[in-house]
């Protein structure tokens, strides 16, 4: 069954004739188109793509299946092309995505909307709930964004050293990335040194890594419009005691949430068992040790103490439990993963030992 037909379904059984779709990648996802800017409407009538002029030509080639609906040509008024698809269509309930929709955007369209008797109609999630799992084609996009990145952390590493900027060593990584095929980086790089590293999202500048700094590199590619994620934390020059025994618990604990996560699995039991390892930390240690990847960083399911989902075969996950110390510095390390029938996979493999760079 295609995704159009099985969103045919879903709004059916909600009693909609059709669905208003803004999410960008929630448009991808449901028409390949490639970039920004464009919406969907989606009924048993009609499929159709609402975006303006200097996109049409791209959304003609990229969704043959879709009718390609320029707003501009509706007095540049994205209402107006609603109006004009709904009546095409015989919409009379219109589903729209809450959840991604301003109040003054909602207002426009139910203004224009009710001039035709047309009920516009919150959802949530229904889009997602079909990205929850990836297909042999998502999860592909996914490994080779992995490989991407996990080449291009190969090259940053001989140039972690005293003296180089956080943003000189950002800027190679993303370079590197690019260079290998990434179509983007996946998100903004977290690329930071030294007692930064407590950060749990602190942001490269000017600090130059000096000896004895942890680096702690967080970081994915895109490809296809699927991302990667992976992180490590290096140690520049000789480690301190506590350095060894701080990253050692979070490899221990990484490997410990790898263990329990597969097919079956409720989304709070990685991290139930984490806290076991990382007990004597326990106050520097951050519940979200997991999310969902793909089109989205941050999807479902979210691996933590306030995890609600089951995990699926298809659903690509991150693991990532780190502890850090305000004021002293942190570890993260972090992995991809696929849950498959039997179990996992990981698709990130760039080595998780501790690796000390002089």
């Amino acid at each position: 069954m295609s995704k159009a037909d099985r969103l045919l379904e879903i709004i059916e059984k909600k009693d909609l004739d059709g669905i208003y779709i803004t999410k960008e990648a929630n448009v991808k996802y449901m028409s390949g188109y490639p970039d920004e800017l464009a919406y969907l409407v989606i009924s048993p009538e009609g499929r159709y793509l609402i975006t303006d002029t200097r996109f049409t030509e791209m959304a003609e080639k990229a969704c043959p299946d879709f009718e390609i609906v320029n707003w501009h040509n509706f007095n540049r008024s994205i209402p107006e092309a609603l109006r004009y698809i709904c009546k095409k269509a015989g919409i009379r309930k219109l589903g729209f995505e809450e959840c991604f929709t301003t109040y003054d955007k909602y207002e426009s369209i139910q203004k224009k909307l009710g001039e035709e008797q047309i009920e516009l109609i919150p959802t949530c999630d229904i889009v997602e709930a079909l990205r929850y799992t990836k297909s042999k084609e998502e999860v592909e996009n996914t490994r080779i964004a992995c490989q991407i990145a996990d080449k291009a952390l190969e090259e940053l590493v001989p140039y972690i050293k005293p003296g180089v900027s956080e943003r000189e060593l950002c800027a190679r990584l993303e370079f590197s990335m690019k260079m290998h095929g990434a179509q983007d980086i996946g998100f903004e790089t977290i690329l930071i040194s030294g007692a930064k590293t407590s950060m749990l999202h602190g942001k490269p500048d000017d600090k130059k890594v000096e000896e004895g700094d942890f680096v702690l590199v967080d970081y994915g590619a895109k490809y296809n419009g699927y991302i990667s994620d992976t992180t490590r934390t290096f140690v520049v020059g000789q480690p301190s005691e506590k350095q060894r025994q701080i990253y050692d618990l979070v490899k221990e604990g990484q490997e410990t949430g790898l263990r329990f996560m597969g097919p079956g699995v409720h989304a709070t039991k990685p991290d139930e068992e984490i806290r076991k390892t990382v007990k004597e930390y326990e106050e520097y240690y951050y519940a979200g040790i997991g999310h969902g990847v793909g089109l989205d960083l941050h999807e479902e399911p979210f691996l933590g103490n306030y995890g609600t989902r089951i995990m699926e075969p298809g659903c690509v996950i991150t693991m990532e439990p780190g502890i850090y110390i305000p004021g002293w510095g942190g570890v993260r390390i972090e992995d991809t993963v696929l849950i498959t029938e039997t179990g996992t996979e990981i698709l990130t493999h760039f080595p998780k030992e501790l690796m000390i760079l002089k």
